[in-house]
């Protein structure tokens, strides 16, 4: 069985897309991408992914709907998810918060800063799923 993370990237702009995708499978994720949200949600029902790494603003559904799409779902409340945009207004970013986002990264980020937040994640999530050692 493969335990490598996966992860699916929604993000429009090609080259940002490309660069992620590259600079995670660098450091060793399985990466599922897509150009848009709808793309993105078919992906995630699809692969039930390890983690979430969406933009805002992209055709069909933006990156805010998919995070309140995902967390109505039972099945994916589990997934973390960060949101990367240049958007940087405060109401933007708190109500990606308030949706249930776990992390906002604004655009331009350093791709080493990106990996460890994806990497904290998802160690903070596979931990906080375990079973207690003490029930």
């Amino acid at each position: 069985m493969d335990t490598t993370p996966t992860i699916v990237i929604a993000e429009d702009e090609p080259g940002m897309l490309m660069l992620l995708e590259q600079c995670l499978k660098n450091h060793g994720y399985t990466i599922y991408t897509a150009s848009d949200g709808r793309e993105a949600l078919q992906l995630i029902e699809q692969q039930s992914p390890d983690l979430i790494l969406t933009d805002i603003m992209m055709p069909f559904t933006s990156g805010l709907d998919l995070i309140g799409i995902v967390r109505s779902s039972t099945q994916f409340t589990h997934i973390p998810i960060i949101v990367l945009s240049a958007i940087e207004e405060e109401s933007t970013v708190m109500q990606a918060f308030h949706l249930g986002a776990d992390d906002f990264v604004t655009k331009p980020f350093a791709p080493n800063e990106l990996s460890i937040r994806v990497r904290r994640l998802l160690a903070n999530y596979r931990h906080s799923s375990e079973p207690a050692a003490f029930a």
